[in-house]
């Protein structure tokens, strides 16, 4: 296959699940021999994308603001020097920003990919994810949710590319060691000793923080010594939030048996130390990685069985699969799990490897068109 320049397209550069999967195509176009640009905002991701031989172009493609027609004709310059096989939109502004610059290149044009990271609102700003000659779908739950919203969309040129894990950072049976339990004890003594319920995600609503403290209460009140932490959920700009978590497990009496912790980079220690890991976000979810994560170490997952979280509890492990907003039925799971959990898939059919090269295969076929 020649030599292709492929161009991703994404608001900035911090941190997230599109930010992670920019870095990891990036990262096999290199491998493979290809030219990797990516034009952000910037962010403390530029750094690592560009030791791993990708180039940044520093420009304002998420910025919602009447500069953006600024934008579209500084991205537009670039592209006709950079003369990209593919330019690749991973968000709904950079689309479009996108969208506009190419229409003002003279034929031949690069070819137009998106990816639909998340279940977005209905609408024309929205559908301009669907205007890629390819859509890439992280999930059947978000390709059912473009045609659902959008039916003029040609499913013909919808793709599904599932988000994946590499098994290798997420060892089936991993154990920390010695030390690294003897600090997660110093810092968290309120984890110890019971059964460890684990939630790891952001400090948003989203993430159902509060069903996780209201399945504490009820495992505890059944006589089962849960212990709960809340990893990642405590961030600056959350104090509000948090502090409603608190109070709420402060009334519900469980607030000896809770930690909520900033996010952390040693999940890998994190899941393996615990008895049963929740994924009960309160919206549906464009995919739900950490469900892989934890079922690749070893670690049983429970969770509401909607969106991409019940697509893959549904697929890999149906006894964590719970329907929405059926508290005692997850209490009832709960139990059972930290009693007699079923075994978890010895293999992972989601990986990053697989993703990485649906996506590369992709790009290839519609360079050759």
């Amino acid at each position: 296959m020649r030599r292709l320049t492929v161009v991703q397209l994404l608001p900035a550069l911090h941190s997230g699940g599109v930010e992670r999967s920019t870095l990891e195509i990036a990262a096999a176009l290199v491998a493979a021999g290809h030219r990797s640009v990516v034009v952000s905002a910037g962010g403390r991701l530029v750094a690592p994308l560009l030791a791993g031989g990708s180039e940044h172009i520093e420009l304002p493609v998420g910025a919602k603001s009447l500069r953006a027609f600024a934008t579209v004709r500084r991205l537009r310059a670039q592209l006709a020097r950079l003369d990209p096989d593919i330019v690749h939109a991973r968000s709904r502004l950079p689309a479009w920003l996108g969208w506009f610059a190419l229409r003002g290149l003279p034929a031949p044009r690069p070819h137009f990919v998106t990816t639909v990271h998340g279940l977005n609102s209905p609408g024309r700003y929205s559908g301009v994810m669907c205007r890629g000659e390819r859509v890439v779908c992280v999930s059947d739950t978000v390709r059912a949710h473009v045609l659902r919203q959008w039916p003029g969309t040609d499913p013909a040129k919808l793709q599904v590319i599932p988000r994946g894990i590499d098994p290798a950072q997420f060892p089936r049976g991993h154990q920390p060691d010695a030390a690294w339990r003897a600090r997660f004890a110093a810092e968290h003594p309120a984890l110890q000793g019971g059964r460890l319920l684990l939630l790891p995600g952001r400090g948003t609503r989203l993430k159902g923080h509060a069903d996780a403290i209201r399945l504490l209460a009820a495992l505890r009140a059944g006589g089962e010594d849960a212990r709960l932490w809340l990893l990642g959920a405590r961030e600056p700009g959350r104090e509000a939030y948090l502090a409603e978590l608190e109070a709420l497990a402060s009334s519900l009496g469980v607030s000896g048996a809770l930690a909520i912790s900033e996010p952390r980079s040693d999940v890998t220690d994190a899941y393996a130390v615990a008895d049963l890991v929740l994924q009960v976000s309160n919206k549906p979810e464009a995919f739900g990685r950490t469900v892989l994560e934890a079922l690749s170490v070893g670690r049983p997952v429970l969770g509401w069985a909607h969106g991409g979280v019940g697509e893959l509890l549904g697929t890999l492990y149906p006894a964590g699969a719970i329907p929405v907003g059926d508290h005692a039925a997850l209490a009832a799971a709960a139990r059972a799990l930290l009693a007699a959990p079923p075994p978890v898939p010895v293999t992972m059919p989601y990986t990053l490897a697989a993703m990485q090269s649906a996506t590369l295969d992709l790009y290839a076929r519609l360079a050759s068109v």
